[in-house]
């Protein structure tokens, strides 16, 4: 450990990175088989970083270390890996490993475990566990993918509304089954539901004889079970929110949500966002050649039929390109500014939908504003490449030409990159699905059409 302080103090920008050293080291325990020498060494290291490990050495290593590690392995490093990779380890490994390696973790965790395996594999990882926990995730998976059912977790401190201060700590300190993290103490009534909390750090201040009515926060916040995890991370970045317990149909608490697993879901929507506007889909780098393959395969198809409607409408100027062989030269420029245009508003238009700082309320305005805004770059840079291509070539009016389609495709190119996410949010779409493909077909199409048709016009 020492050798990883020194990398983070003399590279402080690659403090996080995974060290050559940790998975050399790991590989050499597992090469002469030194179980203990290995879960010794791996102590000092987080989760996280163990999740990392595996996520970097190949299928058939990830498998033996599973396999040397054995039932002593922390559970925490399933929760911290790729869905699809701690499925396929989970597969492999024995009833009896499930067991303990799931044993510690909490109900939030196993189920984000599980619920993506089959069928068949999911009920044997699920008999693997105790009793009590089965039950717990087994309810948990009844609810709706994606929703505030899925994300919580059932383990939680609850205290009545007569009990004190002091009544409640003496409770927390001889429960002997609380959470392995927990920030709040939600007050229910007789009905069990949710009337407040109290966040720790009040509990702790207060006198014991203080009621817990007296310091309960009743400004705080119910999650219904059904709500989507977009929505409740939302939530939780919008109103600083801690933990938040969740309500069933009767308003009845059935489990806690706290901000690590509402910040997970803001981390994972971002980074879905990011793979569908490049069109890779939901893909990492631990999926199979094939796998990848399959994945990419859609988008490409779908990229390779709009760059055919592109070409289509190129073909229909073919004589004018073949008289003036200028145009074939310059006419890439109006496409490629449109494109990356329509690609910086496209960005700020998904972000902010799913931020929800973009809606119906303001959306008129923010159209006329990219509007705006493609209009004015369209004139700045139709002045300098108007410029150019009469300096290149020597003729005026292809200048004029060249600067008549670039205000156009710009301006248009700020209209596609705000409209079509908008639009696909009004039909529910995730508003990064083909977004990029789309509005890259729109810069492409009008480019081409705008500067082809002015040079037929003006120029013949």
């Amino acid at each position: 450990m020492d050798q990883l302080a020194d990398i983070k103090k003399e590279f402080p920008d690659r403090a996080y990175e995974m060290q050559a050293s940790l998975v050399h080291n790991v590989l050499m325990f597992i090469e002469v088989q030194n179980k203990e020498g290995m879960i010794k060494f791996l102590k000092d290291y987080h989760p996280a970083d163990i999740a990392d490990l595996f996520e970097q050495i190949k299928p058939t290593q990830r498998s033996a270390l599973v396999e040397l590690w054995g039932k002593e392995m922390d559970g925490e490093v399933f929760a911290e890996m790729d869905e699809g990779l701690s499925g396929d380890l989970l597969e492999k490994m024995p009833d009896d490993v499930v067991s303990e390696v799931l044993r510690d973790l909490e109900t939030d965790d196993v189920v984000d475990l599980v619920e993506d395996l089959e069928k068949g594999e999911q009920n044997r990882v699920l008999e693997a566990l105790e009793v009590g926990e089965r039950i717990a995730v087994r309810n948990s998976l009844k609810y709706p993918e994606n929703t505030a059912g899925r994300l919580m977790a059932r383990e939680l401190v609850m205290a009545p509304t007569h009990w004190n201060v002091g009544q409640t700590i003496d409770h927390l300190r001889k429960s002997t089954n609380l959470p392995m993290q927990f920030y709040d103490v939600v007050v229910i009534d007789p009905m069990s539901k949710p009337i407040g909390k109290v966040p720790l750090s009040t509990l702790l201040r207060a006198q014991r004889s203080t009621a817990l009515m007296d310091v309960v926060d009743e400004e705080f916040r119910t999650i219904p079970v059904g709500q989507s995890q977009e929505d409740v991370a939302y939530a939780f970045n919008q109103y600083n929110m801690v933990s938040a317990p969740v309500v069933d149909e009767e308003n009845r608490l059935v489990g806690i949500i706290t901000m690590d697993d509402a910040m997970e879901v803001l981390g994972d929507e971002a980074d879905k966002d990011i793979k569908l506007l490049g069109g890779v889909g939901d893909e990492s780098l631990t999926d199979t050649i094939l796998a990848t393959t399959r994945q990419r395969f859609p988008w490409l198809g779908f990229n390779l039929i709009t760059s055919v409607l592109a070409s289509i409408v190129i073909a229909q100027f073919s004589a004018t390109i073949e008289a003036i062989v200028a145009l074939a030269v310059l006419m890439p420029i109006v496409a490629s500014m449109g494109g990356n245009a329509g690609t910086q508003t496209l960005t700020v238009a998904v972000r902010a939908l799913a931020t929800k700082d973009l809606t119906s309320a303001n959306a008129w305005c923010v159209i006329r504003r990219e509007a705006l805004v493609g209009f004015l770059n369209g004139l700045i840079f139709a002045a300098i490449i108007g410029c150019i291509g009469y300096y290149w070539y020597g003729l005026p009016m292809l200048g004029v030409v060249l600067a008549l389609a670039m205000v156009i495709n710009l301006m248009m190119a700020g209209l596609a990159g705000i409209l079509v996410p908008l639009v696909l949010d009004q039909f529910n779409l995730d508003p990064a699905l083909g977004s990029s493909a789309l509005v890259t077909t729109v810069t492409d199409v009008v480019g081409f059409l705008a500067f082809l048709g002015f040079a037929a016009a003006i120029l013949f």
